[in-house]
């Protein structure tokens, strides 16, 4: 999964790792909210690409 994302994908979900655990530090019951809103909002943009990587015949 590394090699898909490439460095800025990696730096990227690190920062986003360390946000998270900052906030969690602070506030655990935010965090949580704040993960499962990231979760989600994952989860809804892997639809919609695969949907459009349908629709252009590469799925």
């Amino acid at each position: 999964m590394i090699d898909k994302l490439g460095t800025a994908g990696v730096a990227g979900a690190l920062l986003l790792l360390a946000g998270l655990v900052l906030v969690a530090w602070s506030s655990p019951v935010v965090a949580a909210g704040l993960a499962l809103v990231l979760a989600g909002t994952g989860l809804v943009v892997k639809g919609l690409a695969t949907g459009l990587m349908k629709q252009f015949g590469l799925a």
